[in-house]
């Protein structure tokens, strides 16, 4: 992935909790999505009389299968909520897709795909798959695609205000961290290496979209520094977590979700989360993986 010029400043901060009148916003004019930032009514019918599709990616592959009917029941209470749907469910096991009660105008397109024996060789692939499919079928069906993991609950409504060219969520484990503390890749050899004075935010690698226009050019240009990671014998630190993670540093989101998109209880409660809309669901990670 080629640098663009360095920008050096200091790393913007979330930890001032937003007050209903005023939208948070990063240095680039890109607005920081919390409970309070925005009029949920006029976007709704903005979207409503675009007749907007979204696109919502995830991965079922090998025992990962056991999370998506929770995923799917979650995702048909409380995203998108009357709004047009398509679950694209990448799986290895097709078969043992579950059957989901849906409501009008939202289907799960099953997209059957091979595994592999390392989990993170499939968390990687993710990349490829979601630029191909973008490039192949996707543009032709949505509007926006919304790429999120599967081992997860919806918990309270994801609607179109995550809605944006491209958007990215703060990860919740590094919201209140200075940039030299975040897990970028940090080895120069990688082409997913960040230097510790450049960077915004960590962001998750379990939700990120936007149009599929732009989701398609970060998933192939991240897909393409992984392969060539590859070729020179190398693995990023978290995989394409990294790769997403430098593309977001040279090509900035157009809004940022903030942690209330995506939790984890086990990290607590602090009083800055009014809302916890997407939550990390309890597993045994030497159960599921590799499996």
């Amino acid at each position: 992935m080629c640098r663009k010029k360095r920008m050096i400043y200091k790393n913007p901060q979330v930890l001032n909790p937003p007050r209903n009148d005023v939208l948070m916003m990063t240095p680039w004019f890109a607005p920081i999505v919390w409970e309070g930032t925005y009029n949920f009514e006029i976007l709704n019918e903005q979207f409503r009389q675009r007749n907007v599709t979204t696109g919502l990616t995830v991965f079922a592959i090998k025992k990962y299968i056991v999370f998506l009917k929770q995923f799917l029941e979650t995702a048909e209470t409380y995203f998108m909520v009357g709004h047009k749907v398509n679950y694209y469910i990448f799986t290895d096991r097709p078969q043992e897709v579950p059957s989901v009660a849906l409501k009008e105008g939202r289907k799960i397109v099953v997209l059957q795909v091979q595994n592999y024996p390392r989990w993170q060789e499939i968390s990687m692939r993710r990349m490829e798959m979601i630029s191909h499919f973008s490039q192949q079928q996707f543009i032709n069906e949505v509007s926006y695609l919304v790429c999120v993991d599967v081992d997860m609950r919806f918990n309270d409504q994801v609607g179109v205000e995550i809605l944006s060219n491209l958007f990215g969520t703060l990860h919740p484990a590094f919201y209140a961290a200075e940039r030299q503390s975040f897990t970028y890749e940090r080895r120069p050899a990688s082409r997913a290496y960040v230097p510790h004075d450049e960077g915004d935010f960590y962001y998750a690698g379990g939700f990120f979209g936007g149009t599929v226009k732009e989701v398609y050019k970060l998933t192939k240009k991240c897909n393409e520094a992984i392969i060539m990671d590859k070729k020179n014998g190398i693995e990023a630190i978290w995989q394409e977590e990294s790769h997403l993670n430098k593309y977001f540093v040279y090509h900035k989101p157009t809004k940022i979700l903030s942690l209330e998109y995506l939790w984890d209880d086990n990290l607590g409660g602090p009083e800055i989360l009014r809302k916890r809309r997407f939550l990390a669901v309890s597993k045994n990670h030497a159960a599921i993986r590799n499996k």
